[in-house]
């Protein structure tokens, strides 16, 4: 009987490529998107692909994404949480709804799904694409490092909670070349092109995030590590991804003062202070 995986945010980037790399391992793979234009697209990776509608940002559509997937399978092998945003601005300008949108879509969104679909998750890998910002010293995108930590804090403990009932993995990479970062530049445009205040700022992390997008590590390297964890009977609870991610990690260890030294440093060598 072939594996069943459940992977959110599968029409671009990681989990586009972790669909089209489980579907070719031969695993049912129930790929989620939002965008009704990109159905049509998933299924045609594969037979082994089938598209399912979800909006992280709608509660009862979340609830009705994870009642389609209880009626159609009894077990779930593994779920992938891959879908994210990225909501960038100076917290001193920040609007709540905006930082409402981030926790909805990173965070709020994959407990809901996780929750509503653990009836079939005994003895089942739950990943979490967290990220490197998750260790929380990337001034400007502050809601974005906050989500992740978040997401990774809430999932350790519902394992914990549950006696271990499925694994929770946090997988936590650096900079990938993913569609991510131009998503990114074009759902923050209102701080982008109006905080006079942070223009400088805004104009850095914009061109940033476009270079990124180029020239991050390719998205195999995420691919590879969560298929190696998927044909592993006990992972460990986290993995990074990338040398920035290593460095990010051992640089979240340091004394808070320690850490915003560097991290001003950083800004300083980058004309930003």
């Amino acid at each position: 009987m072939k594996k069943v995986i459940v992977i959110t945010g599968a029409t671009s980037g990681i989990g586009r490529a972790l669909a089209e790399s489980f579907a070719d391992n031969d695993y049912i793979v129930y790929a989620g998107y939002r965008n009704p234009d990109y159905e049509r697209d998933l299924k045609k990776i594969s037979s082994n692909v089938i598209p399912f509608f979800i909006d992280m940002e709608k509660s009862s559509i979340i609830d009705g994404a994870a009642v389609y997937i209880k009626r159609e399978v009894k077990h779930v092998d593994i779920l992938i949480n891959a879908a994210g945003c990225v909501m960038a601005g100076a917290m001193e300008n920040m609007s709540l709804d905006k930082l409402k949108k981030q926790f909805d879509v990173n965070t709020f969104s994959h407990l809901r799904f996780t929750q509503k679909l653990a009836d079939l998750l005994n003895g089942s890998k739950v990943i979490n694409i967290s990220s490197m910002a998750s260790f929380g010293i990337f001034p400007f995108v502050a809601p974005y490092c906050a989500s992740k930590r978040a997401l990774d804090i809430l999932f350790n403990s519902l394992e914990i909670e549950t006696n271990h009932k499925f694994k929770v993995v946090s997988v936590k990479p650096g900079v990938i070349a993913t569609p991510l970062w131009e998503k990114s530049v074009a759902i923050n445009q209102d701080c982008i092109k109006n905080d006079k205040a942070y223009e400088k700022e805004m104009k850095f992390m914009a061109k940033n995030a476009m270079k990124n997008s180029v020239h991050g590590l390719p998205v195999s390297k995420v691919v590879n590590l969560i298929t190696d964890i998927a044909n592993l009977d006990n992972p460990k609870s986290s993995y990074t991804v990338g040398l920035d991610a290593v460095f990010a990690e051992l640089v979240s260890r340091l004394p808070q003062d320690w850490i915003n030294f560097i991290v001003e440093l950083g800004l300083k060598k980058k004309g930003l202070r």
